[in-house]
């Protein structure tokens, strides 16, 4: 038994500072991985922050174009389109010729 004893004490000397060395470097990566998701999440945010600002951007301009009268151009240039299409379907001619002796 003091044998086994005496064997035992060298190898617990050697494995703590060995545990040690390996607990620093698992808290080594685990810190870097942290960093990196952290620098990744940020890049994440930046980009939903910019698409999210385009989309802004664009919902204005739509709004303005419904405001500022836009909505009606838009829908009389429709209405002139669509009695055009009425106009040459009673021409009796196909649309693509009576639309080519228009231009």
């Amino acid at each position: 038994m003091e044998g086994i004893l005496a064997l035992m004490i060298p190898i617990i000397a050697l494995s703590i500072p060995i545990f040690a060395i390996w607990t620093r470097h698992q808290q080594k990566i685990a810190q870097m991985n942290v960093k990196a998701t952290a620098e990744n999440t940020a890049e994440r945010a930046a980009q939903y922050a910019s698409k999210v600002q385009q989309l802004e951007d664009r919902v204005q301009v739509l709004e303005r174009i419904v405001t500022d009268r836009g909505y009606d151009v838009a829908t009389q240039i429709e209405a002139l389109r669509d009695q055009r299409r009425v106009d040459e379907e009673d021409s009796g001619m196909p649309l693509n010729i009576a639309r080519r002796e228009n231009v």
